[in-house]
């Protein structure tokens, strides 16, 4: 059986969307396809493909916790993993954007930060295997 269906957007919760898209328009070099006061979307420059990201802003958004440490806390409900091929000059260019790195680093070739909203996400390096 086939299905037309296919992943066009993730969206993002934020206190703020335009200053979370913004974030990510600058780290991914993705261009504006729509907004309104509270919404925002954002995609890959046309003819280039992939995923475009929204953001709408919501007023009692909590940052998740990653990784999750007590029960009750609000847990991570999804990440992006971004691939990168400079791992290093990639990360600092996300912290000079306004990402932070996140205490725990699970692994050499991938770099988790926390996006100026809180979301954890990931850069990674494609390493031989």
């Amino acid at each position: 059986m086939s299905s037309s269906a296919r992943l066009s957007t993730v969206v993002l919760d934020a206190h703020d969307a335009h200053e979370l898209a913004a974030f990510y328009q600058r780290l991914l070099g993705y261009v504006m396809r729509a907004e309104e006061p509270h919404w925002v979307l954002i995609g890959p420059p046309p003819g280039t493909g992939g995923t475009s990201l929204a953001f709408q802003t919501e007023p009692a958004y909590v940052p998740p916790v990653w990784p999750g440490r007590e029960p009750g806390e609000q847990q991570m409900m999804l990440h992006l993993d971004i691939q990168v091929d400079d791992l290093e000059a990639e990360t600092a260019r996300a912290v000079a954007l306004g990402a932070r790195s996140a205490e725990y680093q699970p692994q050499d070739d991938v770099r988790v930060l926390h996006d100026p909203s809180g979301h954890p996400f990931c850069l990674w390096v494609e390493t031989p295997s």
